[in-house]
């Protein structure tokens, strides 16, 4: 049956970043992951934020196989692609110039921005789930099937892991819930 996905996940890790928890030479294998992933899945849309690494990746994955794609960002375009964009390896060339393509591409009524501001962790718990709410409203009008995906390194960071949150918001939703590793031997390593 056809279905919405709703995804969160990993951005690229900082140059220093200490646990690695998505290194910038793992984007093929993690490209391949979710190509194969809406395929088994049948997606019809994507729901998910636009920060570089797991977030960009998909909406790349999703605009080749041509679903519909819906952006929720937790506060306006220039300060999100400021803080959760290009301020990784890869940083303009790679991630900004990505972001700048999927925006442009998007109806209006596909990007949600939020009220909230830069110096409040709490918007991107926001935005978490209002992608949540956004994908269940569109999965019952499409009457098509939900499944949340995170893509992490399976390992939780702490209280402020916005990834595990989506996690636990799509469990406490009971939204079907699969795990994509930004590892390249996967879960098993």
């Amino acid at each position: 049956m056809r279905t919405v996905i709703a995804l969160a996940g990993r951005r690229i890790d900082a140059t220093d970043a200490e646990p690695v928890r998505f290194p910038l030479e793992n984007v093929e294998t993690v490209r391949t992951r979710l190509r194969d992933l809406f395929l088994r899945y049948d997606a019809i849309a994507l729901v998910c934020a636009a920060a570089c690494g797991a977030d960009l990746l998909a909406l790349e994955v999703a605009g080749d196989l041509q679903l519909r794609r819906v952006v929720v960002l937790p506060f306006d375009a220039a300060s999100f692609r400021n803080v959760s964009v290009i301020d990784r390896p890869g940083g303009e060339t790679t991630w900004g110039s990505s972001f700048d393509r999927v925006v442009a591409s998007l109806p209006d009524d596909d990007l949600i921005v939020l009220r909230g501001t830069t110096e409040h962790g709490a918007a991107f718990h926001a935005a978490n789930g209002c992608i949540l709410s956004v994908a269940q409203s569109l999965g019952d009008s499409l009457r098509a099937h939900l499944v949340a995906v995170i893509v992490w390194d399976g390992v939780r960071r702490g209280p402020d892991d916005v990834t595990a949150q989506f996690a636990d918001d799509a469990r406490e939703r009971r939204i079907m819930l699969e795990e994509l590793s930004t590892s390249a031997s996967g879960f098993d390593a």
